[in-house]
């Protein structure tokens, strides 16, 4: 795979977590967990994504 199409593949996944994130906070009883859980899966794949196009300018 490509870098290019690796990076694509992550932020795909990226918006797939901010619209799971989305639909837990709308829920009345959103579990503090699971959003965390998500929030930190987000965040892991957005340092992967920075890294990656770091790696790719130099």
């Amino acid at each position: 795979m490509s870098i290019d199409a690796h990076l694509a593949s992550l932020e795909k996944k990226h918006g797939e977590l901010e619209a799971e994130l989305r639909s837990v906070l709308g829920q009345p009883s959103a579990h503090d967990e699971a959003i965390v859980d998500i929030k930190r899966r987000k965040l892991r794949l957005k340092d992967e994504i920075n890294r990656l196009r770091s790696d790719t300018e130099h």
